[in-house]
């Protein structure tokens, strides 16, 4: 394809895919300094790095070379010769920002054998808390002890919040959602998400709310009690370890960085994608600041991969792909 073949590799930034969502907000704008669509519309997500084929992620200052051309045809080069034989047809991630002003509803994602009789895709993924308002909770897993049947009451009553683990988040929490935890999002959060590239998603309460005619929102009861891991209970926030790392499984790696500058972004060899969580800093000759995501592709050299003019506040994720 001409316009991949064409295209220069350095540190690669993506045009972000934005969608409005009811319980969204324009904190992208007045916490990142986005230029979002409309003046008034609710953005819930900005889709930073995505491979769907219904929101494909296209080089930033390119516009015709999509993420997909990359990981089909130049994979070795961008990607790194270890992921050359990973079978999945699409980029496997999909990393998110997303601003909650409500409650999300709390949902589940398939567990892999579960989705495959659903008809879904299973999806584990990881939360860093940009942002906080004071009060603000993020729902994951049950409370202590909570059985299948006293969650099928709650069911009933509509008091689901009352068996779900409720935690106050601050800013530069994580938290790993595996498939089959039950959460939310609730409002007041700035989060970064890193999920398997899946957008299957079972929702089992919304608050009892209804819409303008008064009926409620579609729900999937079958589908989210199949999904539950009745077994989880009271998750806790994600602890550094001496890496850094905050998330890893076999689907990603996740690690918080604050390197000095004259550092690098990984190895030559390896790919990794940089999320800027705060501050500003410039990786080669690129220029970043909170909220922006720039993959590093494996063919680069450790001098193009240095880290400088970090702000005295710059912080980082690092996410790889195992």
């Amino acid at each position: 394809m001409p316009a991949t073949a064409a295209l220069p590799l350095g540190p690669i930034l993506f045009k972000p895919i934005y969608q409005g969502r009811i319980w969204g907000g324009r904190r992208l704008a007045s916490v990142l300094g986005r230029e979002l669509p409309g003046r008034y519309e609710p953005i819930g997500e900005s889709w930073e790095v995505s491979d769907r084929e219904e929101a494909m992620s296209l080089v930033r200052g390119d516009g015709a070379t999509s993420l997909h051309e990359l990981w089909m045809t130049r994979r070795a080069e961008v990607f790194g010769e270890a992921l050359v034989g990973h079978p999945s047809p699409r980029f496997p991630l999909l990393m998110k920002i997303l601003d909650a002003c409500d409650d999300l509803s709390i949902q589940v994602h398939p567990p892999v054998g579960v989705a495959a009789e659903l008809g879904g895709e299973p999806k584990t993924e990881m939360w860093f808390v940009a942002h906080a308002d004071p009060g603000a909770k993020i729902y994951a897993g049950l409370r202590e002890g909570v059985k299948r049947v006293d969650f099928e009451e709650a069911l009933r009553t509509g008091k689901v919040a009352d068996v779900v683990h409720a935690l106050l988040p601050k800013s530069g929490d994580c938290l790993f959602i595996p498939s089959g935890r039950i959460h939310a999002i609730g409002a007041g959060l700035l989060i970064y998400e890193i999920q398997q590239n899946s957008d299957t998603t079972y929702r089992v309460f919304d608050w009892n709310r209804t819409d303008a005619n008064g009926k409620p929102r579609q729900l999937h009861i079958e589908q989210s009690l199949r999904s539950i891991d009745f077994t989880d209970f009271e998750p806790r926030m994600a602890r550094p370890t001496a890496d850094g790392t905050v998330a890893k499984c076999e689907f990603f790696d996740v690690r918080e960085s604050t390197l000095s500058p004259g550092g690098a972004a990984g190895e030559s060899g390896e790919s990794l994608t940089i999320a800027v969580t705060r501050g500003t800093l410039r990786c080669g000759d690129v220029a970043l600041s909170a909220g922006d995501f720039c993959l590093i592709p494996a063919c680069l050299a450790t001098e193009n991969r240095r880290i400088d003019g970090c702000s005295a506040d710059s912080h980082w994720l690092e996410i790889r792909i195992p």
